[in-house]
């Protein structure tokens, strides 16, 4: 439901529990004009920053999910290690934590302004100069976390030391934005949208988000096919009674569907805006993705100076960066290598 404030989801095993902090950002404009009235950005840290300021990691969120995403990375001999670092974790604008159509006062549901990629980095760095940082170790995400993590490697190219993407896309791809088209549709033909509960529109929306787009076929092999309408329609009321509100959800990916580094105020196209990332680049793909297609990283890849790129073996797609993908010990030990190297 609109305006009823604040929606975190019950913390979930191998999630970390930390004091949620907000930081008010008062009226922010937006790159394509109009404004979101008292916005505030939420987040936590882990560890303890460093007095020479050389240890902040930033976590971006993924597309419906909160400060959590990255937290199978967080612990001691982790590649976020807080003995190590400062990690600061951030809900990205329209999570439901940061200011969103749901938990607007002022702007609430469909009356919310559109926000873009581009605004959320933005939304970062006004708070990380009200924490009066000016440079970041690393910056880390996946899948729209991704996608911002090399939007901080654009428009600011002397902040971030590092980046690291996974399973991320520098320019949306028509296919992506054809999945989040789908998905839209059916949490917005639900009888509650865009206001009330939405019902049977969760169901149509998780199996195409969690069924097809998260995973690749080989995932699916183990799975009798007799079980699949079960599947989904648990995964379906997952989504319903822990996930995004639904119209928190279609506003990202209204965000998600419109992202391109080379429409970067000053860039001419992708290819210019990926060149001219400076920071030491890590991405990360499996061997197929139904979400982000890996082409658009293997370009980027070869587009950003000096860039690497990791492919994840398993079958599990979309789903190879997330905390129960079989290759969460190979993603831990890449990044935490990365972000040691001539450390």
């Amino acid at each position: 439901m609109t305006g009823s404030g604040l929606r975190h989801p019950p913390l979930q095993p191998g999630w970390i529990d930390r004091p949620h902090l907000r930081m008010a950002l008062g009226d922010f404009p937006l790159e394509a004009g109009g404004v979101i009235a008292e916005c505030a950005v939420s987040y936590v840290t882990h560890g303890t920053r460093s007095a020479r300021d050389d240890n902040v990691v930033l976590c971006l969120s993924a597309i419906g999910s909160t400060h959590h995403r990255l937290d199978f990375l967080i612990g001691p001999g982790r590649a976020l290690d807080p003995d190590r670092h400062f990690i600061i974790c951030v809900d990205a604008l329209g999570n439901g934590l940061s200011t969103s159509p749901s938990n607007s006062r002022t702007q609430p549901g469909i009356t919310f302004p559109r926000f873009d990629i581009r605004d959320m980095v933005e939304s970062q760095l006004r708070l990380l100069k009200a924490l009066g940082i000016e440079r970041l170790a690393a910056v880390v995400g996946a899948s729209m976390g991704g996608m911002q993590a090399l939007q901080w490697g654009v428009s600011h190219p002397g902040m971030a030391q590092r980046i690291v993407a996974l399973v991320p896309m520098a320019r949306t791809r028509s296919w992506s934005v054809a999945m989040n088209e789908a998905g839209r549709r059916a949490l917005m033909g639900d009888p509650g949208w865009p206001t009330g509960d939405i019902g049977p529109g969760w169901a149509g929306w998780a199996a195409v988000m969690r069924m097809l787009t998260s995973r690749e076929p080989k995932a699916l092999e183990s799975m009798p096919r007799e079980s699949i309408h079960d599947v989904v329609t648990r995964l379906g009321e997952d989504a319903r009674r822990h996930g995004a509100h639904a119209i928190d959800w279609v506003y990202q990916s209204w965000a998600y569907d419109a992202h391109d580094v080379g429409t970067t105020p000053g860039f001419a196209g992708t290819e210019a805006a990926l060149r001219a990332i400076r920071a030491p680049t890590l991405l990360m793909v499996p061997v197929l993705d139904l979400y982000n297609p890996v082409e658009d990283a293997e370009e980027a890849a070869a587009l950003i100076p000096g860039a690497r790129l990791v492919r994840l073996p398993s079958a599990t797609g979309h789903a190879a960066a997330a905390a129960d993908t079989p290759d969460r010990d190979l993603i831990d030990d890449e990044i935490r290598k990365f972000l040691q190297a001539d450390a």
